[in-house]
């Protein structure tokens, strides 16, 4: 198939560290590359990939301070893709609903798959309005929001599945944050667990611009704590040796996560998982197998003392068969065989605003 990826131009794809979505675009890009189809990439021109890259500005928006209007890059960037559509099968998003009224007009097949949070009402008369676009979920719980929206299909993320793995001879000694901090990360949580568990907690973490003040006043004085370790960002290449070395992964969320894609990239290493129950969490963490899913503080300092009782091979295992990058790219593929074989789009009814 003729396959176009349509990158957000924040970070590069893959982002040098922190990126969830960019990283997701190169392991799938890169996934259907080896299935043998003809994708192009639309990102940055920084970005490393295999399939035939349009670049679309000079390098990562977040890495150039020359540009003040990041908004701008991304419009002309749909406007390229507008006029280029009949040269693809497909035409895959990820950009929110930034495509829905141009390329709602035109007939090549396109699909969004949405990787942020849909809990915000101003979204919902925007999702409405559009009503046809067809929608990828990347957990059944990120639609709970907006049940009525163009559903197409729910795809779980996937790594490659060499990209991390257990790191031989660790001996795992620490509890582990890894992301971003933010406020509905909850590090401050993730630090008071591995103090009341006992044990030292190292933090790999990106603090972006508009978390900055929250970082300074709320979460660097935790960080003087004896047991606290902060590291800052570290990029695919430091995972392993991290995640490997720690007897959980600390995701103690406060809001309604999409996917998390830390928590498969602790999988893959054998990690075990101690998650608050928000979000996707009950669908990526299987409860007593890869990990705990927990409600509060106190079950989260009690599973630290059961981790004893999983199978850290068990949990590599589950990686494999759950969330390979190869499985989220046969699940796309299937889904634009589907959109690109039909007479025309799915005709939703559109529904009444309440």
């Amino acid at each position: 198939m003729r396959i176009a990826q349509i990158a957000p131009l924040t970070e590069a794809v893959p982002p040098l560290l922190y990126g969830g979505t960019e990283r997701i675009v190169s392991f799938l890009t890169e996934e259907l590359v080896a299935l043998g189809h003809d994708v192009t990439l639309f990102a940055s021109g920084d970005s490393v990939t295999s399939a035939r890259l349009e670049a679309m500005c000079p390098r990562a928006l977040r890495l150039d301070p020359g540009v003040r209007d990041a908004m701008a890059p991304h419009f002309l960037m749909l406007e390229q893709v507008f006029r280029r559509a009949a040269e693809f099968d497909v035409l895959h998003f990820h950009l929110d609903y930034w495509p829905f009224s141009l390329f709602g007009r035109q007939p090549t097949p396109f699909l969004t798959t949405l990787h942020g949070r849909l809990d915000l009402p101003e979204l919902w008369p925007l999702y409405r309005a559009h009503a046809r676009a067809p929608l990828v979920s990347i957990s059944d719980a990120q639609r709970a929001p907006m049940p009525w929206a163009n559903w197409a299909r729910t795809i779980h993320h996937g790594l490659p599945e060499r990209l991390l793995a257990p790191h031989p001879g660790a001996s795992p000694s620490y509890l582990a944050f890894l992301g971003r901090i933010a406020p509905e990360k909850r590090v401050d949580r993730a630090i008071e667990i591995a103090a009341r568990a006992g044990l030292p907690i190292r933090v790999a973490a990106k603090v972006d611009r508009v978390d900055r003040d929250y970082f300074e006043e709320r979460i660097r004085p935790l960080m003087a704590q004896g047991h606290v370790e902060f590291i800052g960002e570290i990029g695919d290449a430091e995972k392993a040796a991290f995640l490997s070395g720690a007897q959980a992964l600390l995701f103690p969320i406060d809001w309604p996560e999409p996917f998390g894609l830390v928590m498969i990239e602790a999988m893959a290493c054998g990690t075990p998982v101690i998650a608050f129950n928000r979000g996707s969490v009950p669908e990526v963490v299987e409860d007593g197998l890869t990990g705990f899913v927990v409600d509060d503080v106190d079950a989260a300092v009690a599973a630290v003392r059961r981790l004893p009782a999983l199978s850290r091979g068990a949990i590599r295992r589950r990686f494999e068969e759950r969330f390979t990058a190869r499985r989220m790219a046969e699940d796309y593929v299937a889904l634009y065989r589907a959109l690109a074989g039909a007479a025309a789009l799915p005709r939703v009814p559109a529904i009444a605003a309440e």
